[in-house]
């Protein structure tokens, strides 16, 4: 049911896009931020009213509300996203420092001691012995060996990719805002 509800709007939204984008013409080469429809500022409501299916303010104003309770549902998803990438960034930060001090120790014949995360808040004692390879995980149950230096390029590059999309999400976001104000001022 809530995957049906989830591909409704999907359509609902695509359908949205397709209609302000058939009524604004014109306004074809405007940017658009993660396929986010801009909203129509109106000047002259007297021509406003005369467009195509604008016969009464009653269906007027039913549009605007769903076009407003549509940015609000994309509100709510890339804030959403936001939150997550908010969270995976300090993630690959710390799996950065631990992997920059394996780096350090591998060439030793000291074994490193240090707690180890069973389930929440329940830690184990470890000793671990010098390597040079380590194990992350990737997501989807699905966990990869690297060689310390590899695994150190693919965490730099993914956290540099996950900073760079929570920069487009703030602008995305900022942008919706601007559209949630057009639309409340319509």
């Amino acid at each position: 049911s809530s995957v049906r509800m989830r591909q409704e709007r999907a359509v609902s939204l695509s359908k949205m896009a397709a209609t302000i984008e058939s009524g604004n013409a014109g306004a074809a080469n405007k940017k658009k931020h993660l396929g986010i429809p801009e909203a129509v500022f109106v000047e002259d409501v007297d021509a406003f009213m005369k467009q195509p299916g604008n016969d009464t303010a009653d269906a007027v104003l039913r549009k605007l509300d769903e076009q407003y309770q549509k940015y609000k549902y994309m509100d709510l998803n890339l804030t959403q996203k936001k939150l997550r990438l908010k969270n995976q960034i300090p993630q690959i930060k710390q799996t950065l420092e631990i992997l920059r001090h394996m780096q350090k120790k591998k060439d030793s014949t000291d074994s490193m001691e240090t707690h180890f995360l069973l389930a929440d808040n329940v830690y184990c004692k470890a000793t671990v012995p010098p390597t040079d390879k380590v194990c992350l995980w990737l997501g989807a149950n699905v966990m990869l060996e690297y060689d310390i230096d590899e695994a150190q390029a693919l965490l730099e590059k993914n956290l540099a990719t996950a900073s760079r999309n929570l920069e487009s999400l703030e602008e995305d976001l900022d942008f919706l805002r601007d559209q949630f104000t057009t639309t409340e001022v319509s």
